[in-house]
């Protein structure tokens, strides 16, 4: 049987969440079934990666001042969002006719933005097309007219979605009575290499590290975590707290404004800046307690599932995806009341945008390392049972398998 044609669409090829998310899943695509070709809309890490791993790239490049631009600049600036519109209507034809040379299946957007153009694209190049959803369409995260178009064509547009939670999905449906199209969940997985770690016992020799990994980025908290550790870090001289991560897009001033946070606080000794790491995974196995304080929700929660898998104890903010990660069992997580924390069997949540609830947590789990410990363990076990690159492939292969009974290539073979 012939194998399955698939042109993934990725808008950036910086290695953000999803990019890494999907490099991870392609190590367990099945290439006897599947023929798989990443198409990426500009040069960069992404596309290094993905082929040293074997995978087939090609770079249909986008103008610079498309590619950047923001999910709010369409309201802020609509003369240039015009003037985008007519490049972006040029590209989507160029990229019709590469889908058609590649005489593709299945087109699958990994992004917003390839979303976007992917479906002008594959409309015209009559090629059924997956949306991928990895951000919660929602008005804390996108502007208001942008959510209500992308609900809307959730409704009528993908031959199918495939979402990274359940709480991205819930995020898709304009009306929770009628839901969008029909709707796979693909948990982001990692490697099975990522699960095989033997942590140490703690040593009274060397002083904890509590840390926090990803961009630096308003959403992801960094701020949040720097007036945590003012709270207590007078409580805990022998502590050393780690921030692990850079900016990227436009989110520079947020990082100055952070260092200058750092300053004011007086946490200059206290608190280490690290840039930019190849391996997240070796830095996130230096800690011994991983803090996630994202102020708006996440839509899943990847560096959670990290820490789980490298059995570093987590500290997380509810919202989105990370409930299901933390408390998968829970039908309703408890209200969480203002400066304190909940413990899960897994480890501890608390309300986004509390520092004094972070501290709340990180005293706790301070205070009682063989708890903390027990709750990796645990955590370990479960992260390596539902989020694995395998179990991500096999849901998103499902939806490629239904969908490519649409396509016209494969109607032509049949015939």
């Amino acid at each position: 049987m012939a194998r399955t044609r698939v042109a993934v669409l990725g808008h950036t090829a910086a290695l953000g969440g999803c990019e890494l998310s999907l490099t991870r899943m392609l190590t367990a695509i099945d290439t006897d079934r599947f023929d798989v070709v990443v198409v990426c809309f500009s040069d960069g890490p992404l596309v290094t990666r993905l082929r040293a791993q074997g995978v087939r790239v090609e770079v249909h490049a986008l103008s610079a001042d498309v590619a950047t631009a923001g999910r709010h600049d369409v309201v802020r600036a609509p003369l240039a969002s015009v003037g985008r519109a007519v490049t972006s209507i040029s590209y989507a034809l160029g990229l019709a006719r590469t889908l058609r040379r590649l005489d593709v299946d299945v087109v699958h957007a990994n992004t917003l933005k390839a979303y976007a153009l992917g479906t002008v694209a594959a409309h015209l190049a009559r090629r059924p097309l997956v949306w991928h959803v990895h951000d919660r369409i929602s008005s804390d995260y996108l502007p208001v007219p942008v959510v209500a178009t992308l609900r809307f064509l959730a409704a009528h547009d993908p031959a199918e979605i495939v979402v990274n939670s359940a709480a991205t999905a819930r995020t898709l449906a304009a009306d929770p009575r009628r839901p969008a199209q029909r709707i796979t969940i693909a948990y982001p997985g990692l490697e099975p290499h990522a699960f095989d770690v033997a942590r140490p016992a703690p040593s009274g020799g060397r002083a904890p590290v509590v840390g926090m990994l990803g961009r630096i980025s308003p959403t992801k908290g960094q701020h949040e975590f720097v007036r945590a550790v003012a709270a207590l870090a007078r409580d805990y001289p022998q502590v050393h707290f780690r921030l692990i991560g850079a900016p990227l897009f436009n989110e520079h001033g947020y990082d100055e404004d952070l260092t200058d946070l750092i300053r004011a606080l007086d946490l200059d000794a206290r608190v280490e800046r690290v840039g930019w790491v190849d391996d997240p995974q070796s830095a996130l196995r230096e800690l011994d307690l991983l803090v996630h304080a994202s102020p708006t929700p996440e839509p899943f929660g990847q560096v959670v599932v990290e820490a789980m898998a490298a059995k570093v104890p987590v500290i997380a903010t509810l919202g989105g995806g990370v409930g299901e990660i933390l408390d998968p069992t829970s039908v309703v997580v408890p209200a969480l009341a203002p400066g304190r924390s909940h413990r899960t069997e897994l480890g501890w949540l608390v309300p986004p945008s509390d520092p004094a609830a972070l501290a709340h947590a990180m005293r706790a789990a301070l205070d009682d390392p063989d708890s903390a410990g027990a709750a990796a363990e645990v955590a370990w076990t479960s992260a390596s049972t539902r989020f694995t690159a395998a179990g991500m492939a096999a849901a998103v292969s499902g939806v490629w398998d239904r969908v490519a009974t649409q396509s016209p290539r494969r109607r032509r073979r049949s015939r």
